[in-house]
């Protein structure tokens, strides 16, 4: 085969189509599109997926896929300001935070938050203490103990 004898397709060319352009191209007038409304409009006509307002097919299919949502930790949280209820010298368990009624559920752990200021020598036993929490603790000469 030489360059000279390449050849298209048959159908691969087509003309133009001309719209609005008198009786003969079948196309005048409305070019088409009918008499108004959103289709007949420039920029008009909606997008491909949508569906009349029906509920959209990607919206009815279930989902799939992999959630960690299910295995996340979930912490119940505590104050150091709240643990000034308690007297000197106290061991403060998770035990007896959900006796005393601070916490109602102990979830995967409980964590102390910095918010506050802690004014008593106590031991504090908790799962996990914020960077903040544990400088409040030591300033007040208190001890942390991780679980």
């Amino acid at each position: 085969m030489k360059l000279h004898e390449l050849q298209m397709n048959p159908g691969a060319k087509q003309n133009k189509k001309r719209v609005g352009r008198g009786p003969g191209s079948g196309l005048g007038k409305t070019s088409g599109k009918g008499h108004k409304g959103q289709n007949a409009r420039s920029g008009g006509g909606v997008r491909p997926v949508f569906e009349g307002g029906q509920l959209p097919l990607y919206r009815r299919l279930p989902k799939r896929g992999f959630s960690n949502a299910m295995f996340k930790t979930r912490y119940a949280v505590i104050n150091v300001e709240d643990l000034n209820v308690f007297d000197e010298g106290t061991t403060v368990t998770p035990a007896l935070l959900k006796e005393v009624g601070m916490v109602k559920q102990q979830l995967d752990g409980i964590k102390v938050l910095g918010s506050g200021k802690l004014e008593k020598k106590l031991t504090i036993q908790a799962h996990k203490f914020s960077k903040s929490a544990l400088e409040k603790i030591n300033e007040s000469g208190s001890k942390a103990e991780v679980i």
